[in-house]
């Protein structure tokens, strides 16, 4: 059974950061692409960062782009995404996802305040 959890979100100030993890289980984590999806009540959910297989390959939404930091460690099935300079608009709920499939976590919730 596909399992994702993730951790890290808290309270964090305006310019601040975070560290999120995700542990994944049931599948051949080094063998997947991952991603890390934010939402905000009433919309869809956004990609925000993909990491390749290797971790050499990384994507990212322009809204986090040079900001957010996505790596992975294949030895302990997690995926992290660095969260710098934080803004209001960066929360709440961050969620990870393997790409070929469609099962979700509870999420990790990020505020942003100061």
């Amino acid at each position: 059974q596909v399992q994702f959890v993730e951790s890290g979100g808290g309270l964090a100030q305006p310019g601040g950061s975070l560290r999120l993890s995700c542990v994944a289980s049931g599948f051949t984590f080094s063998q997947s692409q991952m991603r890390w999806f934010r939402q905000v009540p009433g919309k869809e959910r956004e990609m925000v960062a993909s990491i390749s297989r290797t971790g050499l390959g990384t994507d990212y939404a322009d809204s986090v782009n040079r900001r957010f930091i996505i790596t992975r460690d294949n030895s302990v099935n997690t995926v992290y995404l660095q969260m710098n300079n934080l803004q209001p608009e960066d929360g709440p709920v961050y969620y990870c996802k393997a790409v070929w499939d469609n099962t979700w976590g509870r999420g990790t919730q990020v505020f942003v305040s100061s």
